[in-house]
């Protein structure tokens, strides 16, 4: 008897029926960048995706939600004379992103999750992801209490989430500790648990204006040839108090997404990051790939390798243009 596994392809249906990995709006979360003036501004590396004011947040905000898409993660862009060298802009109640925060829960409650990058880069004006000493070094221990209180005011203008993306060593517990201490006990921690170093954020670091202003994050962000050393650390996130686990980037770690998923219960995160979207729009614009379907098989990817949820910036065309119901 020969073995025929086209039996199982004979049609859509078929396929369709037998399928193991699904993608649905659920699984999408939509980055947003949010400035302080009104209005938008283009983002000329990531085509689709604006830098908006807080109420025209608010209303792309109800277009996606209306279509399915129902997590939310914000940057703030905050203006140039706002960034320090220890960005303590981050922890004004009166910012961009803690304004943001309200005004989404004010208009959608828990219809939608709120999730805010925790992240100095975009207030410093070195642009590094925390304080730095003369010597030019990333002061780990320093920068904790700063995250920390950034979270806090977040939490406090009603997040649901906060996604630490510094990589300080220790940043989850001393979150936890805070929001725990001032009766914030629900308000979860996606921690970027897995976070390599690399090539892959540049359209981002334009659309957040966070650029290192000199030398860059290898101190602090993962090498990328280390494997056993990520989910050794996305454990120890774990034991901190982490309630998701984020991998990032995503389609070079698909192997990562895996290993942990086998090593690890807690719900997993995959950022699809921005020059993952860019390439393919770069191609497509240029007649080399069909777009939307290899953006679609990027998704399921990523999903198959194990993630639960994908933040990606595709995620709005996702639903617009039908690839998945």
């Amino acid at each position: 008897m020969l073995n025929r596994s086209r039996r199982l392809r004979t049609s859509a249906a078929m396929r369709n029926l037998v399928a193991e990995t699904d993608l649905r709006p659920r699984h999408l979360i939509q980055p947003y960048f949010v400035q302080p003036q009104a209005g938008r501004s283009e983002i000329s590396s990531l085509p689709g995706i604006d830098r908006a004011g807080v109420e025209e947040t608010v209303r792309q905000v109800e277009k996606d939600l209306k279509k399915g898409l129902a997590s939310v993660l914000l940057f703030g862009v905050p203006d140039a004379e706002s960034k320090t060298p220890d960005g303590r802009y981050a922890c004004d109640h009166t910012g961009v992103v803690p304004v943001a925060v309200r005004a989404l829960k004010k208009a959608f409650g828990s219809d939608l999750i709120v999730m805010t990058d925790v992240c100095l880069c975009g207030c410093t004006s070195h642009g590094h992801c925390g304080v730095v000493d003369e010597n030019g070094v990333v002061r780990n221990d320093e920068t904790l209490p700063i995250l920390a209180e950034m979270a806090l005011r977040h939490a406090e203008a009603g997040a649901d989430v906060a996604a630490p993306s510094d990589m300080m060593d220790g940043r989850v517990s001393a979150i936890r500790d805070v929001l725990d201490a001032n009766g914030f006990t629900q308000t979860s921690i996606l921690s970027y648990a897995i976070k390599h170093a690399g090539a892959y954020y540049g359209p981002f670091r334009e659309a957040a204006d966070s650029s290192p202003k000199f030398g860059d994050r290898k101190t602090y962000q993962m090498d990328p040839r280390n494997a056993r050393e990520g989910l050794n650390d996305a454990l120890l996130d774990v034991d901190e108090g982490a309630d998701m686990l984020m991998v990032k980037p995503a389609l070079p770690n698909l192997d990562l997404i895996w290993r942990l998923r086998e090593a690890q219960l807690a719900p997993i995160c995959a950022y699809h990051v921005s020059s993952e979207f860019s390439s393919v729009k770069a191609a497509d614009r240029l007649g080399w790939v069909n777009g939307d379907q290899l953006m679609y098989e990027h998704l399921i990817a990523i999903r198959r390798a194990g993630a639960d949820m994908i933040v990606t910036y595709a995620g709005r065309e996702a639903v617009e243009k039908g690839w998945i119901s």
